[in-house]
This record gives C-alpha cells, structure tokens and sequence, in this order.
C-alpha cells in the first residue's frame, strides 16, 4: 500500500505531519525518512512533533544520534499519559554494526514514537519499520531557478510496511 504527493510549500509538509499525527496508529510506529542532504526529513519531523504537541527546541540528532522528546497532552495518547518519542539520525554511521553498538535495541523494543533518519546506514539492524516515507527536491528547470519558492517543492512517496504502516497510510487519504 503507497501513496504519493508533492509538498509545494512547508505548509504542505506542515498539514501531511499533521494527518500522521491525528492517527492513534502513530503512538508506537516507526517511521524511516528517506532523502539526500536537504530533501527535507528533519523539517517533516520538527512539524510531526510539533503536531504531536512537543513543546521547546527541537534540534537535530545529526550529531548526537539520537534526541528523545516526550510529547504532553498528546491527542492520540490515553488522558495524562505522555508520548516517548526518540529521533534518530543515523547519517554518521560508517558501519551499521554502530547501532548495535549504541544499545538502541532496547529503545527500538520499548514503546513510543520512533523517528529514523537515514535508515539503511542501520542496515539489517534496524527492525521492521512501519512506514517508509522519502522525500526528495523536484528537479528544476532554468526557470525554476527565477521562483525563489522552488527549493520547497518536494516529491514524497510513502509506503506502508505493516499493518500500523497502513493504518498510518489510511490518515493520509
């Protein structure tokens, strides 16, 4: 099960990670972003947390790893019951045997939100994920280069890997 669309403004990644974040699926999912440099993950996740209700700076993991969030007042969560979300990027990684070696099996077991960067860096690693969304820049043309806008404009397929995958996919429709 896929789905395919483009971002023409943020505004559109903004309400595509406010869809996801309305599925009572997301609560235990885990996600792999997939694009270069630049496609636009880390914005897709700032704008999914934000939807989730995380409050404060959100910053990248690219250096750390992994960023731990805990989202309040979570709609998709059970009343006063808080949402775990982890952030991973794993773009640093020279050898997926690194997330072995970073004990995050036991994250990857526990409950909550799992957000993954650059997935195949984990390899074989890495368990099932649930949705596979990538995102990559359109290609542009000599006069794209005239719209200053352009550089926002984002294709985006996304595929469902399991049955919380399909569930998730299903909040996009």
């Amino acid at each position: 099960m896929s789905w395919q669309g483009r971002w023409e403004t943020e505004e559109d990644t903004q309400a595509f990670a406010r869809q996801l974040a309305m599925s009572p699926a997301i609560a235990h999912a885990t996600l792999a972003l997939d694009g270069d440099l630049g496609a636009g993950k880390t914005t897709l996740v700032r704008h999914l947390l934000r939807a989730l209700g995380v409050r404060g700076r959100i910053k990248s993991p690219t250096y750390a790893v992994v960023e731990p969030h805990t989202a309040i007042d979570c709609a998709v969560m059970p009343a006063g019951e808080p949402l775990q979300i982890w952030h991973f990027d794993f773009y640093r990684f020279s050898d997926p045997r690194e997330w072995e070696d970073a004990g995050f099996r036991e994250l990857f077991a526990s409950p909550g939100l799992k957000l993954v960067e650059w997935p195949e860096r984990a390899g074989d690693f890495l368990p099932l994920v649930d949705l596979r969304i990538h995102i990559q820049p359109d290609e542009m043309t000599p006069q794209d280069h005239i719209d200053l806008d352009q550089d926002t404009h984002r294709r985006v397929s996304v595929s469902a890997l399991t049955p919380t995958g399909r569930l998730l996919l299903e909040a996009l429709s």
